[in-house]
C-alpha cells in the first residue's frame, strides 16, 4: 500500500513524507470514514492545518476520497483502490454518522450489472458506482 501511494504523489511531484504516512495509517487504522477530528484525535502529533493540507493533497493523488454525510461535516477514507475494499455506506439522517457496509459478492454483482444497464439506457459507460443507504443509526433511532 504505501509504495503504491508513493508512487502516486510522485506522479504528481510529491513527497510521500512521514506526516502523510501517520495520516493514511490513521485512515488504515479506522473502519468507517472519519471527520478531520477524529484524525487528529488518533495522530495528535499532526498540527491541524497540516493535515488538512495534506488530506487534500492525498485527495488530489487518488489515496483518499471524501465521503459526504447527511451533515456538514466531511468524512475521510482511503480510496477504494488504496484499501482494495469496495464497499458503500450507510448514513445516519440525524447525527451524520457514516459507517461502511460490505455486501454480499451476489447482491454486488446485481448492484453491478444495475447499474450498467442503467447506464447503457443512457449511452453512458459505468466504470464504478458508490451507493449511500439513508437512514437513523441505532444511537438516534432511541431518540
Amino acid at each position: 500500500m504505501h509504495e503504491t501511494i508513493a508512487l502516486r504523489l510522485a506522479s504528481l511531484d510529491q513527497r510521500y513524507t512521514p506526516l502523510r504516512r501517520t495520516l493514511v495509517e490513521a485512515l488504515s487504522a479506522s473502519a468507517r470514514p472519519v471527520t478531520m477530528p477524529e484524525i487528529l484525535a488518533a495522530a495528535p502529533e499532526v498540527p491541524q492545518s497540516s493535515a488538512y493540507r495534506n488530506v487534500t493533497t492525498l485527495i488530489g493523488a487518488g489515496v483518499v476520497r471524501r465521503v459526504a454525510g447527511a451533515d456538514d461535516h466531511g468524512r475521510f477514507e482511503l480510496s477504494e483502490q488504496i484499501s482494495g475494499q469496495h464497499h458503500h455506506h450507510l448514513v445516519c439522517g440525524s447525527c451524520g454518522k457514516v459507517e461502511d457496509v460490505h455486501p454480499s459478492p451476489g447482491l454486488e454483482r446485481a448492484i453491478g450489472d444495475a447499474t450498467r444497464s442503467i447506464g447503457e439506457q443512457q449511452g453512458f459507460e459505468v466504470t464504478e458506482h458508490r451507493i449511500e443507504l439513508l437512514g437513523l443509526c441505532p444511537e438516534c433511532r432511541t431518540i
